[in-house]
């Protein structure tokens, strides 16, 4: 018997993908649970199964008692000694069950927590292999996309997720068959303990890893991505650092040569337009570079208010370093964590104050 049930269990490893020993752990659990209804659920019932040896052992727990108080727990001396010639009263003996012992209702139930405890283990390990990619990069292929949501659903590793059309790229159009890139937001337990990952290609995590990705600079420690701020199909700023060497050009390694590296992810996102600029730990100087493509005459640090300044461009640069309904000013705050005022060197005109 033990050798055709261990044969079972590496079968089903086989093709559920699931360890032999959490299978057997799972088992173990299930035969225990389901005999020790014969014994109104009380903890006399054993069960010892060991993959590595191929044995599986379940037995019963005892109390040797002169009058029998409970007969789930409790055997009287006689009948102890057949089982152990050397017990007295007061000793717990091991009695060794068979399965031919195992009542009928006992087995159905085994039966059933088994597969309820096999179909288990398969989500566990499946939510095991997705929280792998946890906050990072997986390509997925597009399955079929919903017609009245917009939803896509794709196939990520070994299942389904959804990709809401709130966290697909504006103006994207995906097709069935499609491969795109998606960034992992969060990986948790969803209806029927089944595995739930959150996908997103509007997340500015996605920015980052597709830039890890392509920038061997950056994958290798050579240059740090210090911040990134995004509006997901228009505009994304990035903020690199060489770590350890000045001689390293951090903006031009992430552009690449002739905008190669750059343009691969400019594509990757659909055309959305990307701001590489400095890092630098002076927040004057920081926050001159995230107004790029704007030229910056001075930034002026505001001590009445927290992270906050006053920054001053000529007054044909000031469109440009608003940008479109603010989205270039809105960006470099973002990206910056400074609320910032951008003024004309004329000072005839003020913005509102962008964070």
């Amino acid at each position: 018997m033990n050798k055709e049930f261990f044969e079972a269990v590496k079968l089903l490893e086989k093709e559920k993908g699931v360890p032999a020993e959490l299978l057997c752990e799972r088992i173990q659990q299930a035969l225990i649970t389901a005999l020790r209804n014969d014994y109104n659920k009380k903890e006399v019932v054993f069960c010892e199964i060991s993959m590595e040896q191929k044995t599986m052992r379940v037995w019963l727990r005892k109390n040797v008692v002169d009058v029998i108080e409970d007969e789930d727990t409790d055997i009287l001396l006689e009948a102890a000694q057949r089982y152990q010639s050397s017990a007295k009263v007061g000793d717990i003996i091991e009695i060794e069950m068979e399965s031919k012992e195992f009542s009928r209702v006992a087995a159905q139930t085994a039966k059933h927590v088994i597969r309820q405890g096999i179909d288990e283990a398969k989500k566990g390990k499946l939510l095991e292999e997705y929280s792998q990619y946890l906050q990072e990069l997986v390509t997925a292929k597009i399955i079929r996309i919903d017609p009245v949501t917009g939803n896509a659903i794709v196939d990520i590793s070994k299942g389904e997720a959804v990709l809401p059309k709130s966290e697909q790229i504006p103006g994207e159009v995906l097709q069935v068959d499609d491969l795109i890139k998606v960034y992992v937001v969060d990986v948790k337990t969803g209806k029927k303990n089944l595995p739930h990952v959150m996908i997103s290609r509007t997340h500015p995590g996605l920015v980052k890893r597709l830039f890890e990705t392509e920038v061997p600079e950056i994958y290798d420690g050579q240059v740090e991505i210090k911040a990134v701020s995004r509006e997901a199909g228009s505009r994304t700023k990035i903020a690199v650092a060489a770590t350890h060497d000045e001689n390293i050009d951090p903006v031009g390694a992430c552009i690449g040569q002739r905008g190669t590296r750059v343009e691969t992810i400019v594509s990757l996102l659909g055309g959305e337009k990307i701001d590489i600029v400095k890092y630098s730990e002076d927040p004057k100087l920081f926050i001159s570079a995230a107004l790029a493509p704007a030229d910056v005459i001075s930034v002026e640090i505001d001590e009445t208010a927290t992270n906050a300044c006053h920054v001053t461009v000529p007054d044909d640069q000031l469109s440009l370093a608003i940008g479109n309904k603010g989205q270039n000013a809105r960006l470099a705050a973002k990206l910056t964590g400074w609320k910032i005022d951008i003024q004309p060197e004329s000072g005839f005109f003020k913005t509102s104050d962008t964070e």
